[in-house]
C-alpha cells in the first residue's frame, strides 16, 4: 500500500535559525556535492578534505554512499527508480546539516542530471558546490577497488554504471578533478583553494 502524504502538518519556525547555528561555528554551511563513476575517488578525496577541514577548526560531516544504504537506505536497490529515491533523500538530509551549519561532504555516484540538480536547488545561492571527480572509464576500471567492475563485466552485478547504466557527466561543475593526473594531496589542496576563493574557508 502506498504511503499517503499527510495534509494536516504545519511548518514550524524554530527560534535558533541556520545563520545562528552557522555563526556559533564561525563558518558558512555548504555541500560539497562529489560525484563520479565508481572507483574515480570520491570517497578519497571526500575523506581526505574532511580531515584537512577538521585540522583547519571546520564543522563537518561526510555522507558516503556505500555507508548510507547500511542503514538509512537499505531498503533501495539499483533500479533507476531507487538511484532517484537514494539521492533525494540524501540531498534532504544533506540540507538538514546545511541547516545545521555544517560542511557537509557527499560521495555519491549520483549518476543523474536531475537528481543532483534536484540537490542544488534544496540549498541557497552558493550553497551547492558541484566536484566532478573525473577518471576515465579505463582507469577507474583498472583500479576497482572493490571488485565491481570485474562482477559487472562478468554478469553478476545489473544496472551498474558505466557497464550497463549510464553516468550523465555534469555540464557546469564547480570544479573538476582529474583523478587520472592528480594525487589526493593535489586534489585536496585545488578543494580547500576553491574553497577560499568562494569565502567558504579563510585559512591562515
Amino acid at each position: 500500500m502506498a504511503t499517503r502524504r499527510a495534509t494536516n502538518i504545519v511548518w514550524h519556525d524554530h527560534k535558533v535559525t541556520r545563520a545562528v547555528r552557522a555563526a556559533a561555528k564561525g563558518q558558512r554551511p555548504a555541500i560539497l556535492w562529489f560525484t563520479g563513476l565508481s572507483g574515480a575517488g570520491k570517497s578519497t578525496i571526500a575523506n581526505a578534505l574532511e580531515s584537512r577541514l577538521l585540522r583547519l577548526g571546520r564543522h563537518t560531516y561526510l555522507l558516503d554512499g556505500d555507508n548510507v544504504r547500511h542503514g538509512f537506505n537499505r531498503d533501495l536497490g539499483f533500479s533507476d527508480a531507487d538511484r532517484v529515491e537514494n539521492i533525494r533523500r540524501v540531498g534532504e538530509v544533506a540540507k538538514l546539516f546545511v541547516d545545521a551549519g555544517l560542511i557537509v561532504m557527499t560521495a555519491f555516484i549520483s549518476p543523474f542530471y536531475a537528481d543532483r540538480d534536484l540537490v542544488r536547488n534544496l540549498v541557497g545561492e552558493g550553497e551547492f558546490i558541484e566536484v566532478f571527480v573525473y577518471a576515465p572509464l579505463e582507469v577507474a576500471e583498472a583500479r576497482d577497488p572493490k571488485g565491481l567492475y570485474q562482477r559487472a563485466r562478468a554478469g553478476e552485478i545489473s544496472n551498474f554504471t558505466g557497464i550497463d547504466s549510464p553516468y550523465e557527466e555534469p555540464e557546469s561543475p564547480e570544479l573538476i578533478l582529474d583523478t587520472s593526473k592528480l594525487t589526493v594531496e593535489q586534489s585536496v589542496d585545488a578543494l580547500v583553494d576553491y574553497l577560499v576563493k568562494v569565502g567558504l574557508l579563510s585559512v591562515g
